[in-house]
């Protein structure tokens, strides 16, 4: 008896131990995609209501330039820093390349004019995705700070 319970033990740990059967899809199965094709708005982005909001000054503690290695480049702008309050909502402005071609991106935050909120700074850390440009040497500016160069 001993031994029939010891072998049903060792039995079902061993099926325990084996892999699942890894499952796959028919060929004929249509595969469909629930994106609705529209580009999401970055939380960063200014928005039209922005212009019944409170306009404050972010401070930015640390800016890296990222580019990606891809046809055709990809430029990305890592911000981190602080907000005023917790109540501030940061705002990334980034504009399109003057004739010199130069990036300027403006940094701020924004917050309902009579909120109430708690006066201590807010860390927040974002990346920024400015796109691909065109052939050229580009300069890159944040708040009136250079931040760093590329060629595209």
């Amino acid at each position: 008896m001993k031994l029939l319970v010891v072998m049903i033990t060792l039995t079902l740990l061993a099926s325990a131990c084996v892999a699942d059967l890894p499952t796959t899809t028919p060929p004929d199965t249509v595969v469909t995609s629930s994106s609705t094709g529209e580009i999401p708005v970055p939380p960063y982005a200014p928005l039209p209501s922005d212009s019944k909001l409170e306009q404050a000054k972010v401070f930015i503690e640390e800016s890296d330039l990222l580019i990606r290695e891809s046809y055709p480049v990809q430029i990305a702008l890592s911000i981190v820093g602080n907000l005023p309050t917790p109540c501030h909502q940061l705002r990334v402005r980034v504009g399109e390349p003057d004739a010199a071609n130069n990036i300027i991106l403006e940094a701020y935050s924004v917050s309902e004019p009579n909120a109430m909120c708690i006066q201590v700074l807010h860390p927040f850390s974002e990346i920024i995705e400015m796109g691909t440009f065109p052939s050229g040497h580009y300069t890159v500016w944040l708040n009136g700070t250079q931040v760093g160069e590329f060629d595209s």
